[in-house]
Formats: C-alpha cells, sequence, structure tokens
C-alpha cells in the first residue's frame, strides 16, 4: 500500500504508479517515463495521512479492476456481475440472470467486454426479438445494461428494444370465485385461496405465512417463500420494501385460520400451483393462474371505488405503474353494467334532444 509523505504545509500526500508514457527523443529514440497521480488531505495529524493513503489504495484498486477487464468476455463479465451479488439479491433474481446468461444474447457472450459496439447490442437484441417474446428480449437488454454500467461505465446504451405488449390477463368473476371456493371447501387450498382473493397475498407470501404473524384478524406480511437455484425452498424478506404490510381481512377468512399454530399451510408454492390446476379442472372453470386471484381482489377494490392508494398499500405494489399496466381491469359482468347505465344515460340525453327539436316552432 502507498505511504502518505507529509509536506512543508502540513498536508499529506500520497503518489501511486498512473501509467508509463513515451518521449520521442531528438535522436528518435522512445524513453519511457512513468507517471503518478497525488493524493492529497489537509486534515491534520493520523487521520490525514490516512485519507490520503486510503484515496490512492482506491485508485490503484480501481485501475488493477480496470485493467483486469481487458480481456474478459460479455458472458465472463455476467458471470462476475452475477457471482458478486448472489448474498445480496433475490434467489429468484439471481435465477433469471442465470437463465438469461445461459440461454440468451448468445451473439454478445464471446465477443471482448471492451469491445463490443452498440451495433453489436442492438443486432443481438434484433435476433432474440425474432424469437422470444418482447418482456424477455427487454429484461435481457436490461440485464445487460446492469452489466455494462459495472464494466463499462462510460458506455451509452440506446437500444431500440420491440413494444411492449399489453398483457391479457384473466379477470375471475365474483360467480366463478364462489364456484371455486365451493369446490376447495374443507381442503388444505381454502384458506390460501381465500387469502388471495381477498387479500391479497402472494404464494410465497401465504406459504411463509405463521400464526404469529397474525393477531386477530389482521396479518402482517413479513416474509415470502422462495426456490433457490438448488432447488431448496427458503424463507426470506418480502419481494420489495412495500411487501411488507398488514392486512385486515373479513371475519369469514378469520375464521379458517382459528386455532392453526405455526405455518398457516403446509403446502409449498408449487404445491400451491399444481393443485389450483387440478381444482379448476374438477370444478369445471376455465383455466388461470392461482395469481390471477390478486388480479380479481385489485379489479373488485378498484370497481367498487377504493383509492389506489389503499390498493397499491393492501397488495403490496410498490408504484402504481403495475397497478395501472396488469392490475386495473374492470370484471366483465360489471363492465357489462357500467356500460348499460352509460348508454341508458346517452339514450336519454338523445331523446330529450329529440323531443325538444321537436317542440320548436315551424
Amino acid at each position: 500500500m502507498p505511504t502518505a509523505k507529509k509536506l512543508p504545509s502540513g498536508s499529506w500526500r500520497c503518489q501511486v504508479y498512473s501509467h508509463t508514457e513515451e518521449i520521442l527523443q531528438p535522436d528518435g529514440t522512445i524513453k519511457h517515463k512513468r507517471v503518478y497521480r497525488s493524493f492529497t488531505s489537509d486534515v491534520p495529524g493520523s487521520k490525514g495521512k490516512r485519507l490520503a493513503e486510503q484515496m490512492a489504495a482506491d485508485f490503484a484498486a480501481e485501475k488493477e479492476d480496470s485493467s483486469n477487464v481487458q480481456n474478459i468476455t460479455v458472458g465472463e463479465a455476467m458471470d462476475r456481475y452475477i457471482n458478486a451479488r448472489e448474498k445480496v439479491l433475490s434467489p429468484r433474481t439471481i435465477m433469471d440472470y442465470q437463465r438469461i446468461r445461459k440461454n440468451e444474447l448468445a451473439a454478445l457472450t464471446d465477443l471482448k467486454i471492451l469491445s463490443i459496439t452498440q451495433e453489436d447490442i442492438q443486432r443481438a437484441i434484433n435476433m432474440e426479438a425474432q424469437r422470444r417474446s418482447p418482456k424477455t428480449v427487454r429484461n435481457s437488454h436490461g440485464f445487460l445494461s446492469a452489466v455494462l454500467k459495472v464494466y463499462r461505465p462510460n458506455f451509452a446504451l440506446n437500444t431500440s428494444l420491440p413494444k411492449s405488449v399489453h398483457p391479457d390477463l384473466y379477470v375471475p368473476s365474483d360467480s366463478e370465485i364462489r364456484r371455486l371456493l365451493e369446490c376447495a371447501k374443507d381442503t388444505e387450498l381454502e384458506l390460501p385461496i381465500l387469502l388471495a382473493a381477498f387479500g391479497p397475498m402472494r404464494r410465497g407470501e401465504i406459504c411463509a405465512l405463521e400464526s404469529t404473524d397474525i393477531t386477530g384478524s389482521t396479518v402482517h406480511v413479513t416474509k415470502n417463500m422462495v426456490r433457490t437455484k438448488d432447488n431448496e425452498w427458503i424463507i426470506k424478506a418480502p419481494k420489495s420494501y412495500a411487501g411488507d404490510r398488514y392486512i385486515d381481512y373479513p371475519d369469514f377468512v378469520a375464521e379458517k385460520w382459528a386455532g392453526i399454530v405455526g405455518h398457516i399451510t403446509p403446502l409449498t408454492p408449487n404445491n400451491i400451483t399444481d393443485r389450483f390446476n387440478s381444482l379448476l379442472k374438477k370444478s369445471g372453470l376455465p383455466h388461470f393462474r392461482f395469481h390471477d386471484l390478486r388480479h380479481y381482489s385489485a379489479s373488485i377494490q378498484h370497481a367498487i371505488g377504493i383509492p389506489d392508494s389503499y390498493i397499491m398499500e393492501r397488495g403490496g405494489w410498490g408504484n402504481d405503474g403495475v397497478l395501472k399496466s396488469v392490475y386495473r381491469h374492470a370484471l366483465s359482468d360489471q363492465r357489462k353494467e357500467m356500460d348499460k347505465i352509460a348508454n341508458q344515460y346517452f339514450s336519454q340525453l338523445m331523446q330529450h334532444e329529440i323531443s325538444h327539436d321537436n317542440k320548436k316552432p315551424t
């Protein structure tokens, strides 16, 4: 580690090697000159000395990292990025990054990270767009962008991406929810359905829920069950900051967890999905996802006039962009009723106009 020296002014200066310059001499020979960077601290005493040495050490470390990047490929940079964040990102995010590393952007992964151009990236994205959905392509590009911010911080991405496709989501109706609950009555799936449809809670949140998280009819969502890359189910913090929330359930739901000690359900998220699909077939209902029960809950709340801010808080959504683009879907039967009210109003308006016109003197 470089050592700082005290200057006559009382400041501390620490010098560290930066690079070597080639200087052409009058006789045609080349002289190599070592160039140093100076880091100065005006803080008096040993603290100032440490500060100057720390700045020099940071510069040396960054320089070393930069030299290490010289020969790595985009794929190797992706691997480094994933490994460095494995302990801080969610297992699901790490799995998504690993999937992209393995299956996407093959046209880039063998290229040197410092030599790729915007044209290379655009060409790779165009190729992915021919075989992947717009969402998948955008996710892959997002991961690449994050990697480049670390290993090519001055690289300005300007990629044209495929347009997002509005999701064609299914929102169960009131009658379908009632039919579903009738078929799930007194089974291990009944309580998870109630928690999702009237909460709304996610699969992982339901599976991680314990009796100690419940007070009366109020659930405190503090955990989430997720699967690691080794296919093990673990309990961790909620999906997002907004995921830590309180949900006050109706009494008919609270009655279903009365007397349960420990985990509210013995099921894993995959168990819920598999049993839910079987239940749909048994009940004769059209296929939809367990997650669509959250669509139902949010849509009902929106339809009866509950403010979006409350819906976001109850459902654990961090911003209303998700709510607007995904969850704000009126139910088909309610949409018909709203259409009926609007059409009746327009009809009455025109009848009034026609009646008024007929009364005009000729």
